[in-house]
């Protein structure tokens, strides 16, 4: 039987910086239920700013982040806005894909190669 993946790592491109000033950057999200999608519409925040719905989305699908104990919508947050664009690319390509390859390419040969949206977020 092959299996499902659920969970990908990714690595974000600036790092999440917490109170005691230690950055976080390599992270684990997991795959999105319908659950996960339905719950932050009943949330106030969201009925009050519909942009807030990504925040408490990648705050419920997002399960590790470094050596935070728990992923918050306050974490969410207090990402920079470039960690913030890579999470929602990041979630949409695992959640329509199902995987975090994306193929791609390039325009000065044509030549067609994948490229791991999880390496994007840069190096250690």
């Amino acid at each position: 039987m092959v299996g499902l993946q659920t969970e990908f790592e990714f690595t974000l491109p600036r790092g999440y910086i917490d109170q005691e000033g230690n950055l976080h950057r390599h992270g684990v999200m997991r795959l999105a239920t319908a659950m996960d999608e339905i719950i932050p519409l009943q949330d106030r925040r969201v009925r009050e700013n519909q942009a807030y719905l990504v925040i408490i989305l990648l705050s419920r699908v997002i399960v590790k982040l470094g050596t935070l104990p728990s992923i918050t919508p306050t974490v969410i947050e207090n990402l920079f806005a470039a960690d913030l664009a890579y999470l929602q690319t990041f979630y949409r390509q695992i959640n329509e894909e199902g995987y975090s390859r994306l193929p791609v390419t390039c325009p000065a040969c044509q030549h067609q190669f994948e490229v791991d949206l999880s390496d994007l977020g840069g190096e250690s």
